[in-house]
Order: structure tokens, then sequence, then C-alpha cells
């Protein structure tokens, strides 16, 4: 089992339940971030190293420092929107930030990788009801072409130095820890059942339906919600997997069944005992009508299985983070201090 494990962008929503996960199992996870998104409060689970992730030589210095034989790499830029109007932040982040990560393991003699990708890299096929790691990657926004080059490089990386990587391409992450410690606290926040959920509370504004004339059956767009238990479940698998040297592997993370907005915003109505106020929006740009996964690959090779993953209990413990004393105290920023993230 790999011990010490450096997790990039750790700090952030995924990254430190991953931490947590990490912990349960008797690895140590340390913690590489520039808090720039992520939370100081959010790393519960082992040491913090603030630094940025496209520096080669501070991710070396933490790597050698920690004695660390594994990297889980979030760290990144991930909205889609933002990744049409600014697109060479993108490649700057998620691109850079990669390589840089490479670098130091080469530097340090660090052989696995457990890469965060993103469902983004497939685009939108024709005719597809669940997409398969086997199809061809044609994303549809810079994040997601950002991504394809990350993972590219990755593979590359592991033919030339030996390494061994995992991409774990994610659905729609949600959900959050159901002690109420950690969740989801994006700033801006994008995502729409935190959204949906703020509205439907009166704690934000009426949540905007960025279309309803999609190809689907009421006109909404269509994802695959993976609770972030899930997702944190799956990285422990991928980081212990027995792989080749020289092996890169891709895999899907989702339910495997797709929720239109409209049910969504059913399920947070049920759940919250009221609805949540909302207008149509136009279309945002980069937005594909439909993402489901075929997860059948991580089930075979990883024996993972998404079990919290019903929209019901995603909303539930979602709703239950928006409420916990901890988000109001510890996970919150003043207004205007929200600096671009990289790591």
């Amino acid at each position: 089992m790999m011990k010490r494990v450096l997790v990039t962008g750790g700090a952030g929503y995924i990254g430190s339940h991953t931490a947590k996960a990490l912990c349960a199992v008797g690895c140590h996870p340390i913690v590489f971030d520039n808090l720039s998104a992520g939370y100081r409060e959010a790393v519960q689970w082992g040491p913090l190293v603030v630094g940025d992730v496209r520096d080669a030589d501070a991710l070396a210095h933490a790597m050698r420092l920690h004695a660390v034989n594994a990297v889980i790499h979030f760290a990144g830029l991930i909205e889609v929107g933002r990744s049409m109007r600014e697109p060479l932040a993108f490649w700057d982040a998620n691109v850079g930030g990669t390589a840089a990560v490479l670098e130091a393991m080469r530097l340090c003699g660090v052989e696995r990788i457990v890469l965060s990708s993103t469902a983004a890299v497939y685009g939108q096929p024709d005719g597809v009801r669940a997409l398969t790691e086997n199809l061809p990657l044609n994303p549809i926004n810079p994040y997601g072409d950002t991504k394809v080059a990350a993972e590219r490089m990755v593979a590359n990386a592991c033919l030339a130095h030996g390494m061994t990587g995992v991409a774990l391409r994610y659905f729609n992450a949600s959900g959050a820890d159901p002690a109420g410690r950690i969740g989801e606290a994006h700033d801006p926040e994008t995502h729409l059942i935190p959204l949906a959920i703020e509205a439907a509370l009166g704690l934000g504004r009426e949540l905007e339906m960025f279309g309803t004339d999609f190809p689907t059956l009421d006109g909404t767009c269509v994802r695959d919600y993976i609770h972030v238990e899930d997702l944190a479940q799956a990285h422990v698998l991928a980081l212990n997997h027995p792989l080749t040297p020289g092996t890169f592997t891709p895999m899907n993370l989702g339910a495997g069944a797709g929720c239109s907005v409209l049910e969504v915003l059913q399920v947070v109505g049920r759940v919250v005992g009221r609805p949540a106020p909302h207008r149509i929006a136009p279309r945002r740009a980069g937005d594909p009508a439909c993402l489901v996964a075929d997860p059948g690959r991580a089930h075979q090779v990883l024996g993972w299985r998404a079990r919290h993953s019903d929209l019901e209990t995603i909303v539930a413990s979602a709703m239950a983070w928006r409420r916990a004393p901890a988000f109001g105290k510890r996970f919150q920023r003043p207004s205007g201090t929200l600096r671009e993230r990289v790591a």
C-alpha cells in the first residue's frame, strides 16, 4: 500500500475528502495547495505545504521532505464556462501544473500518479447513452482540451520513465462528508446542487437554469451525479492497484445514470421542504446536453462501485453540510478575496 501520498489541491473539495479517505486506510496524505480556492481548515488529515503546483522545485522539495511515494493530482482550474472566456489560464494551470508534477516525480523517483480528470474529455458523442473509455476524446471546451493534454502527458511520462498512472474521469462530483466537517465551498459557487439548495433555503439568489432547449426528455441538461465519498474511495483503490511499469489507464467514475436539471430541482425541493426559485437563462457555451458514465472498467479493475450516489443521499448530505457550523464559521471567504486557483 502506498503510505505517503502528496495530494495536490488537497485543500479543495474532492482533494480534502480524498485525504480523509487515505487517512482512514492508514496512508499519510501531505497536502500541496496554494489556498487560492482551497481552505486551510479543510486540511484535517495531514500536513499542509503551501505552494504553486507549477513550481517543480517546490513540489520536489515537498516530495523529498515527506518521503512521498505516490501523488494524487487534483490541482487545477475546473469551471467550463470560464475556460471558454480564459483558455490560456486553463492551459497554464492544468497543463503546466501537470508537467511540473511529473517533472518533480521524475526527479524524486516517485512512480505512481492518480490524475484527476473529467468526462469533459469526451465532448458530446452522438447517439451514445453511456460513455465508455474507448470512445474518441473530442472535448468541446478548453477545460476538456487541457485535461486531454494532461492525460496524454501522464501517459507519455509513464512510458518514458517507468511510472504508473491512472486517470479518473469524474462525472459530476456532489455531496459532502456525512459528519459535516468538509464539503463543497467554491467561491464563486458554480455547481447546480449547492446553488439549488441555497436558493431553496433562501440563502442565495434564484437559480439560473442554463437552457431548456437541449435534446433531452425535458429540455434541460442531463448529468451523472457521483457522491464525493465514492470518488474518494476510488482514488484510494486506484492508488494501490498493481500496475506494470509504463502503464497508464483511464477510468470513468459515475453512478451510471443521468438526472436532468429539472429532476435535480425536484429532489432538492423534496429534501429541503420547499422549491428552489429559478429562472431560465441562455445556454452556456461549451455545455454538452448529456453526460452519463459507463463505470464498468472501474468496477472490473478496481472493484469499485458508487455506493452513496443516489440523488436523495447526495442532496441530503449537501444540505446538511450547508447548514453545518463548519460551513458558516470556517469555509466562507470575505467578499473580494478570491484569487485564481492554481493549486
